[in-house]
């Protein structure tokens, strides 16, 4: 199961550009040391994505700590003009980084989500958008809007997407609240995908949102761990917010939710940064030993920490 270790980083709001909130942490390994990029808000809430330093052993030593975004935002009318939120990070082997994300519009009563790419040709200090508009957005297979990829090449060369699908929204509370499902893609560029007509993770009586689908493979086998959650109340009632879950796949394209190995939970503790929900894992690897980066509260408000598999 996992061990959880505790919080690794929080923004105290000393810097402009992160002033609060490290959402979606992704665990990028250098040689000496662990890179981890994340999604911070500025005072106008509006998401870049910066990065930390942190030492292997322990995750919690905090080696280095960038001072600006890595990604700047979209210009007036882009799909990334109000948010650029990091989703997955993939080597080239000319030395460059792709890095997929989310580009947000912010609409007169909800939000628009669209994905994009960008390369980094100075080893992911800075990144610069690849196309003005995004790699995938709303369409007939994804009604109002994608986002959030979880990008692999397998060995045959074909890329491999799995990635969030808004389907529509529902007046709770007098707020439309979107439903979104995984669903997955391939491609023979990482640029032009083909959506898969069969739904990833589909919904259920509870799984009416999917978090950040964090795919690897092991064994032959894709591996994935999510969060998913209710639509209703899931703000403010930790039974209805989101939790971790764990899926396996043969073939990336039908999954098999096997949500009682996902080894962790929720914490019982009221005082614990992920008592009122946990969310956004990121699955890595360090010589021989299995981590699992993932936030708490406030969806990310209360900043990201890690675990750690032992049997």
């Amino acid at each position: 199961m996992w061990v959880k270790k505790g919080v690794i980083y929080k923004p105290d709001g000393s810097l402009a550009h992160s002033q609060s909130h490290a959402q979606v942490p992704f665990a990028y390994k250098h040689k000496d040391f662990l890179r981890i990029y994340f999604s911070t808000r500025d005072n106008s809430t509006q998401s870049r994505p910066t990065f930390i330093d942190v030492d292997y052993d322990d995750p919690k030593k905090i080696l280095y700590i960038h001072d600006k975004p890595v990604l700047e935002l979209g210009g007036p009318g882009e799909y990334d003009e109000t948010g650029a939120m990091p989703a997955w990070f993939v080597d080239r082997p000319n030395g460059d980084i792709w890095l997929y994300y989310t580009g947000w519009n912010r609409t007169w009563n909800s939000y628009r989500l669209s994905m994009g790419l960008s390369v980094s040709h100075d080893g992911g200090l800075t990144f610069k958008k690849m196309f003005r508009g995004p790699i995938m957005d709303r369409s007939i297979q994804n009604p109002l809007w994608a986002a959030q990829p979880s990008v692999l090449i397998d060995d045959d060369g074909t890329w491999r997407m799995w990635y969030i699908s808004g389907h529509k929204c529902e007046m709770i509370h007098d707020y439309p609240e979107p439903y979104y499902r995984a669903q997955s893609a391939t491609s023979k560029d990482g640029i032009h995908w083909e959506i898969s007509d069969i739904p990833t993770l589909d919904f259920d009586d509870f799984l009416h949102a999917v978090g950040r689908p964090s795919v690897f493979k092991e064994d032959g086998i894709y591996k994935m761990y999510y969060s998913y959650r209710h639509s209703r109340d899931y703000r403010t009632d930790r039974n209805q917010s989101y939790r971790l879950g764990y899926a396996e796949s043969a073939d990336g394209t039908t999954w098999e939710r096997k949500d009682h190995l996902v080894g962790i939970a929720k914490s019982d503790n009221p005082e614990d940064f992920d008592y009122e929900m946990i969310d956004y894992a990121n699955f890595y690897q360090h010589n021989g030993k299995r981590y699992l980066l993932y936030n708490g509260n406030g969806f990310g408000a209360a900043g990201f920490g890690y675990a750690v598999w032992e049997d």
